[in-house]
């Protein structure tokens, strides 16, 4: 792959297909869920590419972190394993490059309804009433849970070790400012 897009001027970005498959890939190795389907990573890809055409530089680090993604390795990064995939990944996780891809999966993945399907998340309640009457307790990989009133006494820890004021001071008493420092005074310290 000598260049991920079809024009070379840094301000047109049309991914060719090889490099979509390669961020698609990129992504699902980044955030595996053997369980999502591949439309959720795949409009992940276009979303990616949609964020990066707000910026010239993000374009130019998309395709810029594509060509140098496939140059780490011997083999070609589509046919990685997933753990030498990821291995690739570990290199680059502090570039520039990488960081646009994760912040932008971060923000959007986990917003698609097909991941929301694949999770068990029934999405907001608020427009539906709550979640009180509607399934709230219908969890099943979690344990029932046990509630019992303890049979044993209640020890008893004593007075509190300070007084405590039964009504606010009256008139004549005077207020502590901070009850934390109390009303000891120090000698030879000086007042502000």
């Amino acid at each position: 792959m000598a260049y991920p897009a079809k024009y070379s001027e840094p301000n047109a970005l049309e991914l060719s297909e090889e490099a979509r498959r390669i961020l698609t890939r990129l992504i699902r190795v980044a955030f595996p869920h053997p369980n999502f389907p591949d439309g959720p990573y795949e409009r992940m890809t276009q979303k990616i590419i949609d964020a990066s055409e707000e910026s010239r530089w993000f374009r130019m680090a998309l395709t810029q972190g594509l060509v140098t993604l496939d140059s780490l390795t011997e083999e070609h990064f589509l046919d990685l394993s997933d753990e030498k995939a990821l291995a690739v990944l570990k290199r680059i996780a502090d570039l520039e490059f990488f960081g646009f891809i994760r912040r932008t999966t971060v923000l959007n993945l986990y917003a698609d309804p097909e991941v929301h399907e694949a999770l068990g998340y029934e999405g907001e309640s608020f427009s539906k009433g709550g979640y009180l009457h509607r399934g709230f307790n219908d969890l099943a990989w979690l344990p029932e849970v046990r509630v019992e009133e303890a049979q044993e006494e209640l020890t008893e820890i004593g007075p509190l070790p300070y007084t405590v004021a039964a009504a606010a001071p009256e008139a004549g008493v005077e207020a502590v400012d901070d009850i934390f420092k109390g009303t000891d005074t120090v000698k030879g310290a000086r007042k502000r």
